[in-house]
């Protein structure tokens, strides 16, 4: 295995041991701080702990940088890989630079989001945020899979990781909001960012098993995906 495809396996690595035993932390937390909810609304007792709900925020604010982090980590390799394949910054250096500056605008604008007090600049840093990855995944060299995109890891993560950008933005609402519209809202849209979640483990073991290795590329590439045949090498009988 050599470095290019070593680097491949950083972003898979890092939602295995951390990012998903992190969702399913956050989850166990969301359903405690429910269940206590639900057993004190008419007065009773609970014995699930108050500070459910409290590492329930915490873990979930966590839960947010680190998928965003992990969807620019699996957007940066396939990119760096093009711009070097090639040599992007002979050819289109303004391409690279605004390629870098998308980059840290996308990171600085979630830093800003965790910051932002005011629910304007919430909005505005969010939707900053969103759109630099958007913008970043439509870069050359990124495996989209537009002829199944309902079945894409990268179209899934994209939607899951705009989830999590909307549930932190709108986190300082749900304590605001007495109807608890925001609450439900939290509750629906984070139920349909577990399944997508759960899209990504199968999407994206499947893209493990069909992303060859760099020394690989130029036979495996030769092969006709649509109609799922690879062209016969011509071997030489020894006489």
């Amino acid at each position: 295995m050599e470095t290019a495809d070593f680097l491949a396996l950083v972003h898979p690595a890092i939602a295995v041991f951390f990012v998903f035993p992190l969702i399913g932390m956050v989850v166990n937390f969301a359903w405690s701080t429910r269940q206590r909810r639900l057993q004190t609304m008419n007065g009773g007792k609970s014995k699930i702990p108050p500070v459910s709900g409290t590492e329930h925020r915490r873990l979930g604010n966590w839960l947010t940088g680190s998928v965003v982090g992990l969807t620019l980590l699996g957007l940066i390799y396939p990119i760096g890989k093009n711009i070097i394949k090639n040599q992007l910054w002979n050819k289109t250096p303004f391409q690279v630079v605004f390629i870098l500056l998308m980059f840290a605008a996308t990171i600085t604008s979630l830093v800003f989001l965790y910051r932002a007090n005011n629910k304007l600049w919430r909005g505005v840093f969010a939707t900053l945020t969103g759109a630099g990855i958007v913008i970043l995944g439509f870069q050359d060299g990124v495996f989209r899979r537009d002829n199944e995109w309902y079945w894409s890891h990268y179209y899934i993560g994209i939607v899951a990781a705009m989830l999590m950008i909307f549930s932190l933005a709108i986190v300082p609402e749900i304590y605001k909001d007495k109807s608890h519209r925001w609450r439900v809202i939290h509750t629906i849209l984070n139920c349909l960012a577990l399944l997508l979640f759960i899209g990504q483990g199968m999407t994206g073991t499947r893209d493990l098993l069909e992303i060859p290795l760099s020394w690989q590329e130029p036979y495996v590439y030769k092969c006709d995906f649509v109609n799922k045949t690879c062209p016969t090498p011509n071997l030489e009988i020894p006489k």
